[in-house]
């Protein structure tokens, strides 16, 4: 979620940001023409002055025009500025450089033109930097209230356009760390934002994955998140109450139905002492009374498992493999089936001990009931990146894709299975106690056919 709000909060600030650099930018342009263009006209105020005595013969007009001569020539060999005074016919009193000649079209004939109405040129076009341009203004010599001449300056721009980048790099710099200042503020904000929004996530993996007791601590935030946090916990103190309650009544009503029934069981046997034996009713009875029995047990066996918090602790994973195995091999060559064990020899993972020897148990059982006589179990340890795990491949019937997709649910029974005995619950069992400790349980196909389970718990402790 942060990789998808930082770089909006970073495109805003960067659109707000440039929103305001770009006028600065023009502004600073524009102020730094404006002064070159004030700095001419104070300069043709004095050339003016000088050419309003020297537009007509008289006395010292000569000597006059010497000195407004001499006064553009250094003019334009301290500032490189062309300067000029010219009649209305274009003629000039005095210029500099001698050979300079007003332009007969573009923004210096447009200057002058306007200056010979008695006013000054307009502002010429903004120069900017990328620009090799020039700066042409022009102001009126006026004698008696007639125009009697024009002074026209022609000045480079290559320092205004200098002071222009100057002023622009500094715009530039600033922005950067403006920008600079707003996406760490952004990081810190973002941050600020989704830290109840990632513990909320954590707090509900958790409770999805079993741990019933995480919960939010809702201290940080905005508002509206420690609003959402305090809910959260809220659901997932009623969740747990109901869940409790469930539990409670199961293991209760399992525990309470197992003394009636073993008394009825009694008499069951005490009544099939006085019918002749092999019975086939007094037998069928005798079956699905047992199969009640475990049913109840395994229901008590279930409720507590969702219940007991487990031990974890770093296992060794192969070696409690092989013990299982060895406890189960003698019941497999009753059946007729070979039970082996593959992989590494050494590989801890963090689980209880008990817990996973449970779960192997009724995945090996499960296993054996369902492979024919003279096929193979076979049972390979692990690891798969952060995972140790326990494969039970065997060479049943195997489930279709759709029976893949229930196995393990509370019940459940292949009807192409109902006449193997169970309860349907061992596999729930064995989800649960691997559920709780930060485990999993997996269900695929073994090719050619069967049913191939895999076992899996961290090999990093889950809560570290």
């Amino acid at each position: 979620m942060r990789t998808r709000l930082l770089p909006l909060l970073i495109i805003l600030m960067a659109a707000v940001l440039l929103a305001l650099g770009v006028p600065l930018a023009v502004q600073v342009a524009a102020a730094e023409q404006q002064r070159v263009v004030i700095d001419r006209i104070d300069d043709m105020a004095r050339f003016a002055a000088l050419a309003q005595f020297v537009s007509e013969p008289v006395e010292g007009s000569d000597e006059r025009q010497r000195i407004l001569q001499t006064e553009l020539e250094s003019y334009n060999s301290v500032y490189g500025i062309k300067a000029g005074v010219f009649y209305r016919d274009d003629r000039a009193l005095a210029k500099a450089p001698a050979s300079w000649l007003l332009p007969e079209e573009g923004e210096g004939r447009q200057a002058f033109k306007e200056a010979l109405l008695g006013r000054r040129s307009h502002d010429p076009p903004q120069v900017w930097p990328w620009q090799d341009g020039r700066v042409v203004v022009a102001s009126p010599v006026v004698r008696d209230g007639d125009v009697v001449a024009v002074v026209v300056t022609d000045s480079p721009t290559g320092d205004m356009r200098s002071r222009t980048l100057r002023g622009w790099l500094l715009i530039g710099l600033g922005e950067a760390a403006a920008m600079l200042v707003a996406v760490g503020a952004a990081f810190r904000l973002t941050g600020w934002v989704l830290l109840p929004v990632r513990t909320l996530d954590a707090a509900t993996h958790d409770i999805a994955s079993g741990r019933m007791r995480s919960r939010v601590a809702a201290s940080g935030g905005p508002p509206e998140l420690r609003r959402l946090a305090r809910s959260f916990n809220e659901m997932a103190d009623n969740v747990e109450d109901v869940l409790e309650q469930q539990r409670a009544f199961v293991a209760d009503a399992s525990h309470q139905l197992r003394n009636p029934l073993a008394a009825l069981l009694l008499r069951i046997e005490l009544l099939a002492l006085e019918l002749p034996e092999g019975n086939a009713e007094i037998a069928s009875v005798r079956t699905e009374g047992k199969r009640l029995a475990q049913v109840l047990d395994d229901l008590l066996d279930l409720a507590l498992a969702e219940h007991v918090e487990p031990d974890l602790r770093l296992t060794d994973i192969g070696a409690l493999a092989a013990e299982r195995v060895a406890s189960w091999s003698p019941y497999a060559e009753e059946q007729g089936v070979r039970l082996t064990l593959d992989g590494a020899a050494a590989i801890t993972g963090w689980a209880d001990p008990i817990a996973l020897s449970s779960a192997l148990d009724a995945v090996i059982d499960n296993a054996l009931k369902f492979t024919p006589e003279g096929q193979e179990v076979r049972v390979t340890v692990g690891s798969d990146g952060a995972v140790a795990t326990v494969v039970v491949a065997d060479q049943g019937p195997g489930l279709t894709e759709q029976e893949l997709e229930r196995v393990g649910d509370r019940f459940w029974r292949s009807n192409r299975h109902q006449n193997i005995k169970g309860s349907g619950l061992g596999l729930s069992i064995s989800r649960a106690l691997l559920t709780a400790g930060g485990g999993s349980i997996g269900y695929g196909t073994n090719e050619p056919h069967g049913l191939r389970v895999t076992v899996t718990v961290p090999r990093t402790a889950p809560h570290a």
